[in-house]
């Protein structure tokens, strides 16, 4: 019995770093992928006229390095352009991108909860729409 405790603890602790290492967060601001592309922030003042010509939007750190959120709506990332965001969520090893489990926005000096996967979750069994199928 003494011998597979401390197995059991290595075994524990190897799984809980695994999981950790998964996790990731990204701070930045919510930009359209052609103006990333192109070098510009999305025009203050003309956020509605720069959504309809964009289709992508991405996080954008103040490293310029950007990140897709491919999980997350169109309308959920064009809501919040030229916004201060934090994404949690899962990392690609192959890509720029986050698979967000959580979205904050920085409003009054604290970050708010503005989606997560339990809030969608409820609103889709609200309505009576698989969780695996967002369209109505």
């Amino acid at each position: 019995m003494k011998k597979v405790i401390p197995f059991i603890v290595v075994l524990l602790t190897v799984s809980f770093l695994s999981v950790a290492a998964m996790a990731a967060s990204v701070e930045g601001s919510v930009q359209g992928f052609t103006c990333v592309t192109q070098g510009k922030v999305c025009p203050v003042g003309q956020e509605d006229p720069m959504i309809a010509a964009e289709n992508v939007f991405v996080v954008l750190t103040v490293a310029k390095k950007f990140y897709f959120v491919p999980n997350l709506d169109r309308a959920i990332m064009a809501r919040h352009i030229n916004q201060k965001v934090k994404v949690e969520g899962k990392m690609s090893s192959t890509y720029n991108a986050i698979t967000a489990s959580a979205l904050y926005t920085w409003r009054n000096g604290n970050w708010n909860k503005t989606w997560d996967e339990a809030m969608q979750k409820i609103v889709f069994d609200d309505l009576g729409i698989p969780s695996d199928d967002p369209s109505p």
